[in-house]
């Protein structure tokens, strides 16, 4: 396994097979079983005669296990916890971002925005600015699988 290894992009598909997230996130199918016992998180769905199917967010999320284990240098108990931090935090931003959506009426630029403190602004911007490719491509995703179970035909997520 090659750690400096360029990882191929996620092709534009709802599930994935074992060998396929094996080869996406070059970790080895006997390895992502154990990952599944490991962390709560991973939770693929089981169809006809226990074939995993995962998601593209678990897709992600075994990257980011990965880069844990694998580029930082984190114990599993280590990336397990990291995990659980990284999982609050977008929890945090995403209640964050629906509350500013609630609020659209109000401007985002703080030179019009007197009600609200410099520094709670600040935070607003910095949680926008680190918000991860990966972030706003799954944010994207949903977005998709919405629209598609709100029309009454189905449409490709582009």
């Amino acid at each position: 396994m090659q750690l400096d290894k360029v990882l191929p992009p996620i092709p534009a598909k709802r599930y994935f097979t074992i060998g396929e997230v094996g080869e996406l996130c070059d970790v080895k199918p006997h390895v992502l079983r154990y990952w599944e016992q490991e962390f709560s998180q991973l939770k693929p769905m089981k169809r006809r005669g226990n074939r995993r199917y995962y998601q593209h967010h678990e897709v992600l999320m075994i990257r980011r296990i990965r880069d844990l284990l694998y580029e930082q240098g984190f114990t599993i108990s280590g990336a397990r916890n990291k995990l659980q931090e990284l999982v609050q935090a977008e929890r945090d931003r995403r209640r964050l971002g629906q509350s500013l959506i609630e609020g659209a009426e109000l401007p985002l630029h703080h030179s019009a925005v007197a009600p609200l403190a410099d520094d709670s602004f600040d935070a607003v911007e910095a949680s926008f600015a680190a918000m991860s490719f990966e972030g706003v491509e799954l944010m994207r995703r949903e977005l998709f699988e919405i629209r598609n179970l709100l029309s009454s035909e189905p449409q490709l997520a582009f």
